[in-house]
């Protein structure tokens, strides 16, 4: 049986010496170029220089080497083909059997700050992608690598068999080609970019999966997971127990992380139900923080789904024993929490996204009929934190802002809701007034009777006997937020009627003047953030 033959030039060098000594112990010959020949030889692999292989030196510094018949020949020769092989012979080319091949670092070198154009033009790979496409196109015969978690594979299945399988070899290929897509689609939106100006949007996810069914069971739904990135998501997460996500669960899911997060530093629970947070709370323990939470609405919080802070506990998971939620997203499961979930029921599901950090900036993306919109996620809190009246907004009361503040960011606009301090230091959500297309309706209609409500029901759980004394007395000493500015002091004047005595909005109406006014007027200390936080 004649050598066979591996071509190996890479950037990413992981794994890239274990992978050509194992195949130089299996009888291998390697041909290699530049940085990774030296690398090769450097800790005694016999490998061959491209160049001696065909014949032909490196020329245009580097830029060519690898587009030669004797490499790309060796590569596209169809085993199978009596012509194929004929040819071979004759012009006195070897067969490549694996190219593992990865690129120059395009994108690496376009993201470093104030990097010249030129030097982002260097980086485009040319040999690269064409011996990707020409293995990938050729996979019946040829093994093609691009990514070095993929070595350990090869390795294991030409030790057992002398050769890898058809099913893998289609399985490189097509991530082969993908990858290569990528890499395309990155240097067109960068040079589109950078020569004019022309901003072009090209998105790239991991294979799909179907989902059960749509927003209705009349829709068709698919889930394509982003890939990897810096923070926990639902594309990475692992779902340890319960039935398959649907299309519903992972919006609903997506809403309870990002609501979440904003409280990442402290034991915190967000049970959302159509994206709203019908349960928002904190407290010195996650257990304590999630019974809050599920009070302020326990109606709503059927079917839920509850996003958590911290690694879930068993006292939490107890407090789950007969209420009906379909999932729950946690930083992780305590043993003990975890066995007792999925003896509770088989099918609530149960997602762990490792670790849970604040929200970083990036791209969002919404589309509609006609095209894609792209904007800048919402991470910012507030701009300023202003007080607008007279009235000085008190220092104790700001912790408690802040909390309500956050938790009107993530509810549907137009957004009236209403914290309150439950314990020293524990904030709870009592009052939430969603997506009404009047921000009075959201206020005087939803928020404010909640609110009472949920007051109320704190009241008889502390064994007040004068219920509606405490009711007064416990608005005065809510928070009321809006996501955005008052167009008019309509809703002061219904948070005045309410017993309000603090509000927190970004401010910026033409009448903020006439809305102040009023404020200090009713004696309300009223707070301006300047940032607005509609959520459609």
């Amino acid at each position: 049986m004649s050598t066979k033959t591996a071509l190996i030039s890479v950037s990413d060098k992981r794994g890239t010496l274990e992978f050509a000594q194992g195949l130089t112990q299996l009888g291998w010959r390697i041909l290699s170029t530049g940085g990774t020949l030296k690398h090769l030889q450097d800790n005694g692999v016999p490998a061959v220089q491209v160049s001696e292989h065909t014949g032909s030196p490196e020329i245009l510094d580097g830029r060519v080497k690898t587009l030669h018949p004797h490499i790309h020949g060796g590569i596209l020769a169809m085993r199978g083909q009596p012509e194929h092989v004929k040819q071979l012979a004759e012009q006195k080319i070897d067969p490549i059997d694996i190219v593992a091949v990865n690129l120059y670092p395009f994108r690496e070198t376009a993201a470093k700050p104030g990097v010249a154009l030129e030097e982002v033009i260097e980086n485009i790979d040319i040999g690269g992608p064409s011996m990707l496409r020409s293995s990938a196109k050729n996979h019946n015969d040829v093994t093609v690598i691009c990514d070095p978690v993929d070595y350990e594979t090869v390795l294991s299945e030409l030790k057992s068999s002398g050769a890898t399988t058809l099913e893998t070899r289609r399985r490189l290929a097509v991530k082969a080609f993908r990858h290569t897509a990528d890499y395309d689609s990155a240097i067109d939106t960068y040079l589109s970019k950078a020569m004019f100006e022309e901003p072009v949007l090209r998105l790239s996810f991991q294979p799909g999966k179907a989902l059960r069914y749509g927003e209705n069971d009349h829709q068709k739904a698919t889930f394509y997971p982003e890939y990897p990135g810096v923070e926990a998501n639902l594309g990475s997460c692992r779902q340890l127990h319960g039935k398959e996500l649907s299309y519903n669960n992972l919006v609903d899911a997506d809403a309870a992380l990002e609501a979440v997060r904003d409280l990442h530093e402290v034991p915190a629970v967000a049970i959302i139900k159509h994206t709203n947070p019908c349960g928002y709370a904190t407290g010195k323990t996650l257990a304590q923080a999630f019974e809050s939470a599920w009070q302020a609405d326990p109606v709503s919080a059927f079917g839920s789904v509850i996003a958590v802070s911290r690694k879930l506990d068993m006292a939490t998971a107890e407090l789950l024993k007969g209420r009906f939620v379909e999932a729950v997203v946690a930083p992780g499961f305590e043993p003990d929490a975890l066995d007792f979930l999925q003896k509770k029921s088989k099918d609530i599901r149960l997602l762990d996204l490792g670790t849970l950090i604040a929200p970083q900036p990036r791209k969002v993306y919404k589309h509609i009929l006609g095209g894609m919109l792209e904007q800048d996620r919402d991470v910012e809190l507030w701009r300023k934190w202003e007080t607008a009246t007279t009235l000085s907004f008190p220092n104790e009361v700001r912790p408690l802002a802040g909390f309500t503040w956050r938790a009107c960011k993530h509810v549907k606009s137009n957004a009236i809701v209403m914290g309150y301090e439950y314990e020293a230091g524990c904030y709870t959500l009592v009052g939430m007034g969603p997506g009404q297309p009047n921000r009075i309706d959201s206020n005087l209609k939803l928020c404010q009777p909640r609110a009472r409500e949920n007051l109320a029901r704190i009241a008889e759980s502390k064994g007040f006997a004068d219920v509606e004394a405490f009711v007064r007395e416990a608005m005065g000493r809510c928070v009321m937020a809006s996501d955005a500015f008052f167009p008019f002091d309509d809703n002061v004047r219904a948070a005045h009627e309410g017993g309000i005595r603090y509000i927190v909005q970004p401010g910026g109406s033409l009448r903020d003047a006439e809305v102040v006014a009023t404020a200090n007027e009713l004696g309300i200390a009223m707070v301006f953030t300047g940032t607005r936080h509609f959520r459609h």
